[in-house]
């Protein structure tokens, strides 16, 4: 199990965006959850199910595509200490 089997499209935040990633020739492109949501039955699917549909529109590519979630807020750091 990982995130990717536990997380479905639904479950995630209409402004969130996905990271795609050719694993045959490497090239990136960003999908907005809003767009997975907004195809019929999209919703219902798992994120490792996304992955496995998702294919390079590279001309003449075609390859499977790596999944990653972009976050957008801010990081922060380990504040906390040995007591």
């Amino acid at each position: 199990m990982n995130w990717k089997t536990d997380l479905r499209a639904s479950d995630l935040d209409a402004d969130m965006r996905l990271e795609l990633t050719c694993r045959l020739c490497g090239a990136v492109r960003s999908l907005p959850a809003e767009a997975i949501l907004a195809r019929r039955g999209g919703a219902m699917l798992y994120l490792d199910q996304v992955e496995a549909r998702a294919r390079c529109r590279q001309r003449g590519c075609n390859g499977p595509m790596r999944l990653a979630l972009l976050r957008t807020g801010d990081a922060s750091g380990f504040v906390g200490g040995i007591a």
